[in-house]
């Protein structure tokens, strides 16, 4: 685990959201997507099989498509953010030493300054970040 990739919790978390609220928004947008009549081909029920063209109505399909393009997007997207974040979660919560895992969740879930840290646990600022280079050198 390297430190820009602890470090990107935090926006991959946010990434997440803004995901989820386009995809809502866009959720929203394929169920308003005008509807229209088209043909479609068929077949006669019976033999001989004859070719009809049947009119039926649609939803207007450039719009539809481009909807469903931009949802599999997202949804691809959130899921490799999602696979990041459980990512650094199980590398945090495999730390055995309590102390190192509660400065790991502060420093870099929790988004906190170094300083804040130091006075939340006890030690120096320096100290802390003594801590993180010597785990992450390991």
């Amino acid at each position: 685990m390297t430190k820009k990739r602890l470090k990107q919790y935090g926006a991959l978390r946010r990434e997440i959201e803004l995901i989820d609220t386009k995809l809502d928004q866009l959720y929203d947008r394929q169920k308003n997507i005008p509807t229209v009549l088209g043909k479609v081909r068929g077949s006669s029920p019976e033999f001989p099989y004859i070719e009809t063209r049947p009119t039926v109505y649609m939803d207007e399909p450039g719009e539809s498509d481009h909807v469903k393009r931009l949802i599999q997007m997202k949804t691809s997207r959130k899921i490799t953010a999602m696979c990041a974040v459980l990512e650094v979660e199980e590398f945090i919560s495999s730390i055995p030493d309590s102390t190192v895992r509660q400065i790991f969740e502060l420093t870099f879930l929790e988004e906190k300054k170094q300083q804040e840290v130091a006075d939340q646990v006890g030690y120096s600022r320096s100290r802390i970040s003594q801590i993180i280079k010597e785990y992450l050198k390991d």
